[in-house]
């Protein structure tokens, strides 16, 4: 018997895995796209990669989709060393073959494009599986949201105790899930401190598979210059109001997104500061631009998912700009038909305009004048 089969408990036909297993298997031999955040951090392409895996217990032919880029040092050497295939989501990218969807670490919110792209395709949405707020009602076969679990990679991790996949050592790929899952679970959870009980009997379920040389490589990724760039720039511009630190960042490549997230991290380190928002515009290569910001707090009594939608509310179809979870959250607003004019003076005007929207929003919430709407 294996340490796995030793720890199983026997799981009944209600429980999650079960559930899963049997929504599988009645899908059996499809293809089926799994869609992750515009941005994916670890915990949703470790999440992806274990389902991508498990799948194939079922024949079903799977592949993980994203709109964004991936640019945090950690992710690219994530998905470089343990050779993860993401496919970038493109208007032209053919969606006729897939039978079904599956959205991992995100409901939708965080992946317009494909969300919008999928419905015109006819393609329904089979799995459901977060850890953040939920963001609208779902009519899916298999939901599990769980908010009171630190990562999306936990709930992974539980249903392979529970039999989904007979985790083995001495097979090279259950050691990539495992290190996946590790990963996502500590980067999720903040190195463990907002980690719950699960995240902790998670993390110590995988570290029979997890090969910890690789897991150490995947983490000792330095700052690239932008990165430290970009930080440097949100700690020059920080606004500091009571124990808020608000930076404006003004424009960044798409290729530098994951620097707004790590800014916003650094923020957090001042002294007597327990909320840092860090935001700016980010540009794509067809001009296509975007406000995205980062949501940082230590405060217990604060809900970032709460706070963020809140603040900054629904578009027209009624979904929400952002969303969080414990701990952190983040935003993203179109630009839309202000988007892609490259003169100097008008990109100006645009940032100063958006700068002091978004800050009167913010100080308005916290209940605060910003002293330069004064």
């Amino acid at each position: 018997m294996t340490d796995q089969e030793a720890d199983q408990s026997r799981p009944n036909a209600n429980d999650p895995t079960s559930k899963l297993i049997e929504t599988l298997e009645k899908h059996r031999g499809e293809r089926h796209v799994i869609v992750l955040q515009d941005y994916p951090d670890p915990d949703a392409i470790s999440a992806a990669l274990a389902h991508q895996i498990c799948c194939s217990r079922f024949e079903i032919e799977t592949d993980i989709i994203h709109s964004g880029r991936i640019s945090h040092q950690q992710n690219i050497a994530l998905v470089r060393l343990l050779g993860i295939d993401l496919i970038r989501h493109e208007p032209n990218l053919d969606l006729t073959p897939y039978r079904g969807a599956v959205f991992l670490d995100t409901q939708g919110s965080t992946a317009t494009a494909i969300v919008k792209a999928l419905a015109e395709a006819k393609i329904p949405t089979i799995i459901v599986v977060d850890h953040h707020e939920t963001q609208a009602e779902l009519n899916v076969e298999f939901k599990d949201i769980r908010r009171n679990i630190g990562s999306t990679a936990s709930i992974y991790s539980e249903y392979l105790k529970n039999g989904l996949l007979m985790l083995d050592s001495t097979v090279p790929e259950h050691v990539k899930i495992a290190t996946a899952l590790t990963h996502g679970i500590i980067t999720d959870t903040g190195g463990f401190v907002y980690a719950k009980p699960e995240d902790f009997q998670a993390a110590a379920f995988l570290s029979r598979y997890k090969d910890a040389d690789l897991l150490n490589q995947i983490m000792m990724q330095e700052r690239s210059r932008q990165t430290m760039d970009i930080t440097e720039r949100a700690l020059r511009n920080r606004e500091l109001a009571e124990n808020f630190s608000i930076s404006g960042i003004g424009y960044l490549r798409a290729e530098d997104r994951d620097a707004i997230p790590q800014a916003a991290d650094f923020l957090m380190t001042e002294e007597n500061i327990h909320t840092a928002i860090v935001y700016g515009i980010v540009t794509d290569k067809n001009h296509d631009e975007t406000l995205v910001g980062s949501f940082r707090t230590s405060k217990i009594t604060l809900d970032p998912d709460a706070f963020i939608k809140e603040v900054f509310g629904k578009d027209a179809a009624g979904n929400y700009f952002g969303g969080g979870k414990l701990s952190a959250g983040g935003f993203q607003i179109p630009i839309g038909f202000l988007s892609g004019v490259r003169d100097e003076e008008y990109r100006q005007k645009k940032w100063q305009l958006f700068d002091a929207q978004i800050k009167q929003k913010i100080f308005s919430k916290i209940g605060l004048k910003n002293k330069n709407t004064e």
